[in-house]
């Protein structure tokens, strides 16, 4: 299998995350430069249609997109550790935290990074940038106070949910944003999480 990714973009960062946690070192890696324009290529276009990473490109040439779909099936393929949950509370749990990390705190600082320091260009929007950083304070002290003593997101072991809260930071600091300083226990598990991923 190959993994077609863009490490600055969160949702290829995610998979990447996920994929480093599972140790699932048979994947290739494969770069797509968005900064080339590889992305509008005829080679990738006819993997992802949208110019979109990551793609999972299949043994076979099936090619699978988009990040989560990416993950569940690499978590039914590759069901240990598990990273959803181990039964199915624990994953309807894991995916609503997910949700509300991916929704709430990631793509706001998305939304932010682009509307006030692109790294790909795009116009300043500063009405946008206003409104995420009204917004990301209640958001990243809810997260503060799920993540607790943890030492992850969900307790005592990483899940997609840490990939996602991870992605997200790692974006908002190639936008030179300091966003989880001073929430002790957000930054307690960016110190700690993020060395796993150097």
């Amino acid at each position: 299998m190959k993994l077609y990714h863009f490490p600055p973009a969160p949702n290829p960062a995610k998979v990447l995350a996920y994929i480093r946690e599972k140790g699932l070192d048979e994947i290739t890696l494969e770069l797509v430069d968005f900064f080339q324009g590889e992305q509008n290529s005829p080679e990738h276009l006819a993997r992802s249609p949208r110019g979109t990473v990551p793609v999972l490109e299949l043994d076979d040439g099936t090619c699978l997109t988009e990040s989560l779909p990416i993950i569940e099936y690499l978590e039914e393929l590759y069901p240990e550790p598990p990273m959803i949950g181990s039964t199915p509370l624990e994953r309807a749990r894991t995916r609503a935290r997910e949700r509300y990390i991916e929704l709430n705190v990631t793509n706001r600082l998305v939304r932010l990074v682009h509307a006030a320091n692109s790294p790909i260009g795009l116009p300043a929007n500063p009405a946008l940038a206003e409104n995420e950083r009204k917004h990301l304070p209640g958001a990243l002290a809810y997260v503060d106070e799920l993540v607790g003593a943890g030492p992850f997101v969900m307790g005592e072991r990483p899940t997609i949910a840490d990939c996602t809260l991870l992605a997200g930071f790692n974006f908002a600091n190639i936008g030179q944003l300091d966003t989880h300083q001073g929430y002790t226990n957000l930054d307690r598990w960016f110190e700690m999480f993020a060395l796993r991923h150097l």
